[in-house]
């Protein structure tokens, strides 16, 4: 009895942890693409790969990769981006266990959303070092600038200041941290320098257009773009 009770015993320490459930699927790539686990191990992604809640996906150089996560929504990041899976919860069948929480490190995105965002769009939030963004049924663009927006066309020529920079296509989002909160509208463009200072609505000539190769994403609007829109290919 005691020998099968050592058994059992063994069995529960090295019993396997349960592996984070899948989030989303990566269905277009260009250039390399890695992602760091939640267990602190890292992996490179291709086309077809999963990617699951506690993931931190970053693209290199050149690099442009688009995600479709298991509720329809999708994320396009651009080259030198760093976004963290935080929370990721859903169920068709059960609602309120919605739950969608993303970290930017830096970098920038585009995004669509998914059913969790028609459904329960207070659900859905996407985070930055200085301001949190809240989505209303929508599609959106985002850039976080830290000191490595050099090559960002601006109508002045000089870089785009540092801080968060949004544009909306459809929908609006809210731009959020303790010293406000800002609604942005279809057509609209806002801005935040940083965490203490409240978050505006920009004019459009000094909007930022976040865009991506049409490979990757299809975007319209106006406003300055971010990206190679032009390209028919990206670069592998």
């Amino acid at each position: 009895m005691q020998a099968v009770l050592a058994v059992l015993a063994l069995g529960l320490v090295w019993a396997p942890a349960a592996l984070p459930a899948t989030a989303g699927q990566i269905t277009h790539l260009s250039g390399t693409l890695s992602a760091k686990r939640a267990d602190g191990s890292s992996k490179l992604l291709s086309i077809k790969s999963e990617v699951a809640e506690g993931d931190t996906l970053s693209t290199e150089a050149e690099t442009y990769a688009r995600v479709k996560f298991a509720d329809g929504g999708e994320v396009v990041l651009r080259p030198g981006t760093q976004l963290k899976i935080e929370s990721y919860a859903y169920n068709a069948a059960k609602p309120e266990s919605d739950n969608v929480v993303m970290s930017m490190f830096k970098g920038g995105l585009r995004a669509v959303t998914g059913l969790i965002g028609k459904r329960n769009r207070e659900k859905v939030s996407f985070q930055t070092e200085t301001a949190t963004i809240g989505i209303r049924g929508t599609h959106f663009g985002a850039l976080l600038c830290q000191n490595d927006c050099g090559g960002v066309p601006t109508t002045g020529g000089s870089p785009p200041p540092n801080g968060l920079h949004v544009d909306v296509t459809n929908g609006a989002i809210s731009m959020s941290n303790p010293a406000g909160t800002v609604q942005i509208n279809a057509g609209q463009f806002g801005f935040v320098p940083n965490a203490n200072t409240p978050p505006v609505i920009v004019p459009p000539q000094q909007g930022i257009q976040v865009t991506m190769p049409n490979s990757i994403a299809q975007n319209k609007g106006s406003g300055k773009g971010v990206g190679k829109s032009g390209d028919a290919e990206c670069k592998m």
